[in-house]
């Protein structure tokens, strides 16, 4: 796996490309890690992604350089508060490690802010795992309800002519109704 390669959900990549069109270039070096990303992209289905891959509204630990281990959840947005618990994608650091896998590293920045090396230490919840956990729980408690059976009874009476006639269509040339079997 190259150091740019990345896992991205539909709706991850998705947001990725909005924020191309809206900001790529007013900051060229997000704009310039946007593009990295989608272009080394392997883009899944939710239920596809491994549980090992930083999706949006994950909670990440990582270390910047040789840094002290950090952990943040990955947000869309810039959130207000609580400070220091969000880490949103609108940012290097942010957006370099959505859609990292656990032990990967990638360097970032420019000359002008300086190279920073991101590396994803583990993901400690990811929603797309977590509803796949919730859904094979409710799987194993939910008992297995038996099908209906039939029974096929016989001797049953036949239609009254009447009402067996009502129910033709009508072989009279007469009418210019051809019915509903003309639909």
């Amino acid at each position: 796996m190259s150091k740019d390669a990345c896992i991205l959900t539909t709706k991850d990549f998705t947001i990725l490309e909005t924020m191309l069109e809206r900001c790529g270039r007013r900051d060229p070096s997000l704009g310039l890690l946007l593009r990295r990303k989608m272009e080394a992209a392997t883009v899944m289905f939710r239920d596809d992604v491994p549980p090992a891959v930083a999706t949006l509204n994950s909670r990440v630990c990582f270390r910047l350089d040789a840094g002290e281990p950090q952990t943040r959840i990955l947000s869309h947005e810039r959130m207000a508060a609580p400070v220091g618990l969000f880490l949103p994608i609108a940012t290097r650091r942010g957006l370099a490690l959505l859609g990292m896998v656990e032990g990967q590293e990638i360097v970032v920045g420019d000359d002008e802010e300086g190279l920073e090396t991101v590396r994803l230490e583990t993901v400690l919840y990811q929603p797309e795992a977590a509803r796949r956990r919730k859904a094979e729980q409710q799987a194993q408690d939910t008992p297995v309800l038996r099908r209906a059976a039939f029974r096929v009874i016989d001797g049953s009476a036949p239609l009254p002519s009447t009402l067996t006639r009502s129910y033709l269509p009508s072989a009279r040339p007469d009418q210019d109704d051809p019915g509903p079997s003309a639909a």
